[in-house]
């Protein structure tokens, strides 16, 4: 692939943003270098935020070429993009999707770009590895790591280069982002798989590409990690309502959880009401102690803690979107 085969494309860099303020500078003067090498244009797309993430987007505009800095009313990813794109897209090839919770390599977007030019591909989608930094936060990235956070999800553990049925999002043609009606504003979480079904449906193609990565900093909180994957488990069932399909193997064990887990309150009837969820928190926790000892891992106990909290509030939003009567009536 020539440079001025890449360089003769033109590249929409969006990134999506509410109360990033820690990350967000860092992440533009990052991605700066790419701006001309890509003759990109970075739009900063921002959901109301309230802790200055706002007004450290507008200094930074003013300083860095092509980058601009749009409101989002509607405050979730999905909307921010798909406005990102309704206002710059035209003039541009591809869409590259930047998350404001992490990091890239310095030349992640050129070679999204090469890759999509190699292969044909319509998306391009990445692996990614989960980063922390405080004891939480470095627990739940050791979960989110491990096949017991992730359940082996490719885009998780990464793999060899591989044309995939869904991934992280990164590169899109725009065209075909266009064609199959962009993000469904109605998901506030999953949008990227619901998505991914469409463009699959419509006949392109989606590469998971092992040339380049990205870094992931997960919550560094209970409460907002299960905030998180409570929204993540809404999302996933109304896309299978939403497409009358069924959950993988990998998904079906976690779905359980949260049913187990209400039945236990039966186990002042009958013991063995108990037994399920004692069955999952000793897998649970048994796995994280084999972190610790045959790892060496000292954060795998409560790497343990962090997947069950994953997995519980996964559930648990799943079943509440999949039998409430009013979502089904739509998504019939």
């Amino acid at each position: 692939m020539t440079v001025d085969a890449v360089t003769s494309v033109r590249c929409l860099i969006v990134i999506p943003c509410l109360n990033e303020a820690r990350y967000l500078e860092p992440l533009v003067r990052q991605l700066e270098p790419t701006l001309a090498e890509l003759s990109a244009t970075l739009v900063v797309v921002d959901g109301g935020s309230t802790d200055g993430t706002r007004e450290i987007a507008a200094s930074l505009a003013a300083s860095v070429p092509n980058m601009r800095v749009i409101d989002n009313p509607k405050r979730i990813q999905s909307a921010a993009v798909n406005l990102a794109v309704a206002t710059f897209g035209m003039d541009h090839d591809y869409l590259i999707r930047i998350d404001a919770h992490g990091t890239y390599p310095e030349d992640y977007s050129r070679v999204l770009v090469e890759e999509a030019m190699a292969t044909g591909a319509d998306s391009v989608v990445v692996a990614m590895q989960t980063v922390g930094f405080g004891l939480f936060q470095k627990a739940t990235a050791v979960a989110q790591n491990s096949v017991l956070g992730n359940g082996g999800a490719k885009h998780r553990v990464g793999a060899e280069s591989h044309w995939v049925d869904h991934g992280h999002h990164a590169l899109m043609r725009i065209s075909a982002f266009r064609t199959v009606g962009g993000y469904d504003e109605t998901f506030n979480a999953n949008e990227d798989a619901e998505c991914d079904f469409r463009l699959a449906k419509a006949g392109y193609r989606i590469w998971m590409t092992a040339r380049t990565s990205m870094i992931y900093y997960p919550r560094a909180s209970a409460s907002l990690l299960f905030k998180q994957y409570f929204r993540y488990g809404r999302g996933r069932a109304r896309n299978f309502l939403k497409h009358r399909s069924r959950p993988s193997i990998r998904q079906m064990i976690p779905l359980m959880v949260a049913p187990v887990a209400v039945g236990a309150a039966l186990a002042a009837i009958n013991w063995l009401a108990a037994v399920p969820v004692v069955l999952w928190a000793a897998a649970c926790l048994g796995y994280g102690a084999w972190m610790a000892l045959g790892q060496r891992n000292p954060y795998g106990p409560l790497a343990a803690v962090s997947a069950m909290i994953m997995h519980f509030a996964w559930s648990a939003g799943f079943w509440r979107e999949l039998l409430d009567i009013r979502q089904r009536r739509i998504a019939t």
